[in-house]
């Protein structure tokens, strides 16, 4: 079985490992790195990336990574993302899971 890996700021340092999860901790400037470390590991099939760290990677070179990479990325929003960003970012997934757009009602 493939394992996860949670990739968050340091403020959110205890949350996934104490709950048994291997977990990085990151700050953007490190976080490109942190998730090449984290896809470079055939165990790993997951990278959970939180959301406040995508400025330091950038969203091309982030959706370059998801294309290039046999695992899956996802982005864990932050405490205080908008909904419509959350969707955004729900949509996207479904249509790279899928093959195409699905609109997604309220």
């Amino acid at each position: 079985m493939k394992r996860i890996v949670f990739i968050t700021p340091a403020d959110a340092r205890y949350g996934f490992s104490l709950a048994g999860a291997t977990q990085l901790t990151a700050a953007p400037a490190e976080a490109e790195a942190a998730v090449r470390q984290a896809m470079a590991d055939p165990e790993c099939g997951l990278v959970v990336i939180d959301e406040r760290l995508l400025p330091g990677i950038g969203e091309e070179r982030f959706q370059e990574m998801e294309r290039r990479w046999f695992g899956v990325l996802i982005v864990l929003p932050a405490p205080e993302a908008a909904k419509k960003e959350e969707e955004d970012y729900a949509a996207r997934l479904i249509r790279r899971v899928i093959g195409y757009h699905v609109r997604l009602m309220p």
